[in-house]
């Protein structure tokens, strides 16, 4: 009955969605060349052959699984894997880094009309949905059209848990859409059989098994060179709140390390004017990365107001803090400076990335901070400290190392779905 509510109310919401997604669109957050696949009209024919199609909600979801098509296209020569997200950085993003035979399209709003007209075209043979994004009438349609799925990389914190506890006429049949379920951890396992998720299993994340983001060596040796001999430290995927506690740790130990230069690369790059503002009223030098500027001597602040760079910039600063942490938006991925060999800082707020702390922590490789006055403090011991930020890197070291093969256990768990789609290997 809810299912049905659900899907009468936004049979009637059209209009107001295309309003939306008008004002959207106005304030930059939507694609306009490409409007339509929002309303399921595709943007390219499909191709011949067998189609995986695989929905993240944005970046971090479809970083972490970009790892997971290139296994698909090894596993099946004549496979094409459609990956849709829905926002214009992920898309961008997905631009530059998904290989020959993958495409990217947005994914279609949860309109009836819009989501039938999507499937209708595409006609995918397997979908594979990530993380925790649950459209009803989207997955109400691959359903009814009886195509093999399976939830991969899923998680079900404790809030959203309690959240959906009092609506499980809807998330109920909604997880029976999924084959196989694959969570992050045995906490989120549990919770998922608990909605009524089938076949759960436990595999671990896969952001441990994708690959650090890219930079480019030239780049990255101009940057070298642009910041020789001086202490340097990022604080990566700010949100806002959290660019005055990177300037605030600054003017804290400017003294104290000479040369200092801070880094801060915002979660959304069109923050960059903002954030520099901020730096100039408070008296702080400042450049921007979006300028095409390298820091200068005399800058107290670069601000990386780039997409798809923190490659450059993990690889640079020894000491990375993790934005999202020190306000209540739940954090962002650590596993990526972990693997570059930063030692790992971030907030009190990592709710979104708790087993990956968990582990972290468990092995000496993230220090967790209670606050500002804390950040600063480890900032300063651990840049002036190599042993200490050693001893971090080498407990992250031992946590990514472990968790690579993540992918093939994933792989393992999922071969059923893919069998039922016709999807097997070249072997």
């Amino acid at each position: 009955m809810l299912q049905s509510l659900y899907r009468g109310l936004t049979t009637l919401a059209g209009p107001a969605v295309r309003l939306y997604l008008d004002r959207r669109r106005a304030a930059g957050k939507e694609d306009s060349a490409r409007q339509a696949e929002r309303f399921g009209a595709a943007s390219l024919p499909r191709p011949p052959g067998r189609l995986a199609w695989i929905h993240a909600a944005s970046v971090g979801e479809a970083n972490s699984v970009l790892v997971l098509v290139d296994r698909l296209l090894d596993r099946s020569p004549d496979l094409t894997v459609l990956m849709t997200t829905g926002t214009v950085t992920s898309a961008q993003l997905m631009g530059r880094r998904l290989p020959a035979r993958a495409i990217h399209q947005y994914v279609p709003v949860d309109l009836p009309d819009a989501v039938n007209r999507f499937l209708d075209h595409w006609q995918p043979d397997v979908v594979l949905w990530t993380e925790s994004e649950i459209w009803p009438n989207l997955l109400a349609a691959v359903r009814a059209r009886g195509i093999p799925a399976a939830l991969v990389n899923a998680r079900m914190s404790e809030r959203s848990f309690a959240r959906w506890r009092y609506a499980s006429g809807l998330i109920t049949p909604l997880l029976s859409t999924f084959q196989v379920t694959l969570a992050q951890s045995e906490g989120d396992a549990e919770r998922l059989r608990k909605l009524g998720a089938r076949a759960v299993a436990s595999v671990g994340n896969l952001k441990f098994s994708a690959e650090p983001p890219p930079a480019r060596p030239d780049q990255l040796a101009a940057l070298r060179e642009a910041c020789a001999g001086r202490p340097v430290w990022l604080h990566a995927s700010t949100h806002p709140g959290e660019d005055e506690v990177a300037a605030a740790v600054h003017e804290a130990l400017a003294a104290r390390l000479p040369g200092l230069l801070t880094i801060v690369a915002p979660r959304h790059a069109h923050r960059g004017a903002d954030i520099a503002a901020l730096m100039q009223g408070r008296g702080l030098a400042v450049s921007r990365r979006s300028e095409g500027a390298l820091p200068r001597a005399g800058d107290a602040v670069h601000v990386a107001d780039t997409m798809g760079e923190l490659g450059l910039f993990y690889r640079l600063a020894p000491v990375v803090c993790m934005g999202g942490s020190f306000v209540p938006h739940g954090g962002q991925n650590p596993v990526e400076p972990a693997q570059l060999g930063c030692a790992v800082l971030y907030g009190p707020h990592m709710w979104n990335f708790d087993e990956i702390t968990r582990q972290l922590e468990g092995a000496g490789g993230a220090l967790p901070l209670a606050d500002a006055a804390a950040l600063t403090e480890a900032v300063g011991r651990l840049l002036a400290d190599d042993e200490a930020r050693g001893r971090i890197v080498t407990g992250a070291a031992s946590v990514t190392d472990r968790n690579r093969r993540i992918v093939d256990r994933a792989l393992e768990v999922l071969d059923p779905v893919l069998g039922a789609g016709g999807i097997r290997s070249a072997a």
